[in-house]
């Protein structure tokens, strides 16, 4: 008796150095069957296989690729893909990018040579394999740049977009960031929390976060607040339902300020929140938030707004 197939198929590939591997063993803690580097040639062998007998369901199956597989041509693997869609199978491909000098940055930390370049710098043979991965990254449904990530965001990011047992429907994710260190690349929606008074230059809120009380008091007590935060949030719950009919599957929704500490961590909060009340299920990530205060990059303007009153005026300290 013959066991049930992959309902899912997942092609993963992308830049060496671009968290291959950590999505690979995300998917298989999420109880993925996962298969890396198998040649290309057994593709077809692999997905005829049977399940094992009494198998009561079939996984979804991850199947990794990268310049390293035996026999290699990117051109071919896209061929070949969209073959297997044209028998009406579900075959996504998950396609991991970073820009060039992140790439070199993690081969020259972690001292491991570049497949493409064993004997040449690592910046040669991340060129080279940009030019050869081109084909592949045109094709894939997913395509996630891991420039800014580490390894805990990019496994909440394969969560948050391969973890649900349906396909329908958008996954949000809401998170919080510091403009000083950074903007997020793979945000959808930017909203700019600067306008805010700024907590971190009260000397008893500085050491606090966004997701203390009398931080959300401080930052809810500016005179642009309430309106400002409810036109947010009705925007927000507009769009969202329009993204899904749209068949948009992942929305990102990023809300900065200075440090990426209070203000832009207490407006995820809440609007997260306000999302929950409305019928969405968003993932929270807060980028910034176990950073140090640093006065270098608040800036001495952001000081002079943080102590400005809710009648205007200036107050001294």
């Amino acid at each position: 008796m013959k066991g049930p197939r992959p309902t899912r198929i997942l092609i993963v590939t992308g830049m060496s150095g671009a968290g291959k591997s950590t999505a690979l063993d995300t998917l298989e803690d999420m109880g993925w069957e996962v298969v890396d580097n198998l040649p290309l040639v057994l593709l077809d062998r692999l997905l005829a296989t049977d399940m094992p007998m009494g198998a009561s369901d079939a996984r979804p199956l991850a199947f990794g690729i990268d310049s390293r597989t035996r026999g290699f041509d990117a051109t071919a693997i896209a061929a070949r893909i969209q073959t297997i869609r044209a028998t009406g199978a579900e075959i996504e491909a998950l396609f991991l990018d970073s820009t060039g000098a992140e790439l070199e940055r993690r081969f020259s930390e972690t001292r491991r040579r570049h497949p493409l370049a064993l004997d040449r710098p690592a910046v040669d043979g991340i060129a080279r394999e940009r030019e050869l991965m081109a084909p592949l990254r045109t094709l894939a449904d997913h395509v996630v740049d891991t420039t800014a990530f580490n390894a805990n965001q990019l496994k909440a990011d394969i969560r948050a977009r391969f973890g649900g047992s349906s396909t329908s429907g958008t996954t949000v994710s809401v998170m919080s960031f510091g403009f000083a260190r950074g903007i997020p690349r793979n945000a959808d929606l930017i909203f700019d929390m600067r306008f805010l008074r700024n907590p971190h230059w009260i000397d008893d809120l500085r050491p606090k976060t966004g997701l203390d009380s009398d931080v959300a008091d401080y930052i809810a007590g500016d005179t642009a607040y309430a309106d400002a935060m409810a036109r947010i949030e009705e925007l927000l719950v507009t769009l969202l339902p329009r993204y899904a009919e749209e068949g948009k599957s992942y929305v990102t929704i990023a809300f900065g300020c200075t440090g990426g500490r209070h203000r832009s961590v207490h407006a995820a909060d809440r609007v997260s929140a306000r999302l929950r009340e409305a019928g969405f299920s968003p993932t929270v990530d807060h980028r910034d938030l176990t950073r140090s205060p640093d006065h270098s990059t608040e800036g001495e303007k952001d000081r002079a707004s943080a102590s400005r009153g809710n009648d205007g005026t200036v107050e001294q300290r």
